[in-house]
């Protein structure tokens, strides 16, 4: 073997190493942040009509991304992997079938993908990206609501300072911002439904404060 295929075969073996698996087996399930809220039950016994509508994408995988937005080889490796370029506007986001990314800084992205993927695609990163990068699974730290309705935007009014008229918020925008008393990674995904990103701490209090944001308007929880 030559010493360059040598090298690259220990630079392969070493990149793998550095990646742990963290998805457990089949014998453990899996809970989000609000597993004991049953969002199944009350999608089917609580209320099926009003202004507010609620459900929780659960069990995501959650990588942050911190790279050369000027390197092309790195850009193009992140295309090969995810088969979907970096959005490089500020605050904008990009998605492709379950795949999707978020513009959080000049060098960094928020992705998420579906859970059982997080694995393989961090693998991938690895071995396809050159150069210094960063790449950080929080998966088991977050959980992500989407709010949609007629009243949505009134509710979010309740909780967060930023001007969400179509005009100022467009869809595909993305904002890091207050939520009531916690942060949240905020995207606009229509005209009247929204994403949050949790921290999975403060999920407990976001779901309680939803609860109480949207009496007057009927909060309809949907099955995941």
């Amino acid at each position: 073997m030559s010493d360059v295929n040598q090298m690259t075969a220990a630079e392969s073996a070493a990149t793998k190493a550095a990646v742990m698996n963290q998805i457990p087996g089949s014998e453990v399930e899996g809970q989000s942040p609000l597993h004991h809220a049953d969002f199944e039950t009350l999608a089917k016994q609580g209320a099926q009509i009003g202004g507010v509508h609620l459900r929780e994408h659960k069990l995501l995988g959650h990588l942050t991304l911190r790279c050369n937005p000027s390197s092309a080889d790195q850009l193009a490796a992140v295309e090969r992997v995810l088969g979907v370029a970096l959005p490089l506007a500020p605050l904008t986001s990009v998605e492709k079938g379950d795949y999707s990314i978020r513009w959080m800084s000049p060098d960094e992205w928020l992705i998420l993908v579906p859970g059982l993927e997080t694995f393989d695609i961090e693998t991938a990163f690895r071995d396809e990206m050159p150069g210094h990068y960063s790449l950080v699974n929080s998966s088991g730290g977050s959980t992500v609501l989407e709010l949609s309705g007629d009243n949505v935007v009134e509710l979010l009014q309740k909780s967060t300072p930023v001007d969400l008229y179509i005009t100022a918020f467009p869809i595909g925008k993305v904002v890091s911002t207050l939520f009531a008393k916690t942060t949240t990674t905020m995207r606009r995904l229509d005209e009247n439904r929204f994403e949050l990103v949790i921290r999975r701490s403060f999920a407990d209090y976001v779901w309680l404060w939803i609860q109480d944001a949207s009496l007057e308007y009927g909060l309809v929880v949907e099955a995941s």
